[in-house]
């Protein structure tokens, strides 16, 4: 039975070289609904690329495996401790998380996740780990994925984000859910649940510390994890979302932010 589960699993996980999952443990988790649209990572910009593997996990191109293990016994160390976390999960790490599991914080659901993701990396290259990571990773209460992101946020294509933008939805990140579309685009931290200034912090240290990442190492992060070219080089396709989705227009429409 268990050398069965182990090669069902094997297959799932290996089944996400090239199929995008229709939802996510986290977004099916979400009381209030998900909102969510894959695209190529090809069609996504290259600041947003950047400003994410700058934010998130800058040795994603140049790392063999999820992780360190020094990274690793350093976080256990840390939650042992109840010290701060000294480097925070990896992208794998991260993908795992979101596709799998669970916001709890506990020793073992992190032990799974590392598990998880030693078997992501095994199975997947930088590039799809980053492709999978920007497609699930969530944006604001109900948005997954930097197709619903930059159309809810900023009324533009993934494709196009700007520098300035990109920043912004990469510093979300920590804190997806204390924030809101502004009225007219924009993010807007005046939030019912009084809980904006947490995302906001992510947002200003994200605002202070990539810009200097990206100037110094532009886009060869984003070249060497596997993805070549820009996003305005690439040919349409039908899955690029140069198109809002209707669920991202219906959700604008619903809350007077047009």
């Amino acid at each position: 039975m268990l050398a069965a589960l182990f090669v069902v699993q094997a297959m799932v996980l290996l089944s996400l070289r090239w199929v995008d999952p229709p939802t996510t443990a986290f977004m099916l988790a979400n009381p209030d609904g998900a909102i969510q649209q894959s695209v190529p990572v090809e069609h996504v910009s290259r600041n947003l690329l950047a400003a994410v593997i700058a934010h998130e996990d800058a040795a994603l191109p140049y790392r063999s495996g999820a992780f360190t293990w020094d990274e690793l016994w350093g976080r256990a160390q840390a939650r042992i401790e109840g010290a701060e976390d000294p480097s925070g999960s990896t992208i794998p790490q991260q993908v795992a998380k979101n596709l799998f599991l669970n916001q709890s914080m506990s020793a073992v659901r992190k032990g799974v996740e590392a598990g998880l993701a030693m078997e992501l990396a095994f199975f997947l290259d930088d590039r799809r780990m980053l492709e999978l990571y920007v497609n699930y990773a969530q944006f604001g209460p109900t948005i997954y994925g930097i197709c619903a992101a930059s159309w809810y946020y900023f009324d533009t294509p993934p494709g196009e984000l700007s520098e300035g933008q990109a920043v912004q939805l990469a510093g979300l990140l920590p804190s997806p859910t204390h924030v809101q579309r502004a009225p007219g685009g924009g993010l807007d931290f005046q939030v019912e649940d009084g809980k904006g200034w947490l995302s906001r912090s992510h947002v200003i240290n994200a605002q202070n510390r990539v810009p200097k990442w990206l100037d110094r190492l532009g886009f060869q992060p984003v070249e060497d994890a596997g993805v070549t070219g820009l996003a305005s080089e690439q040919e349409p396709s039908d899955d690029d979302c140069t198109t809002r989705p209707d669920e991202v227009a219906e959700l604008i429409e619903a809350e007077g932010t047009a």
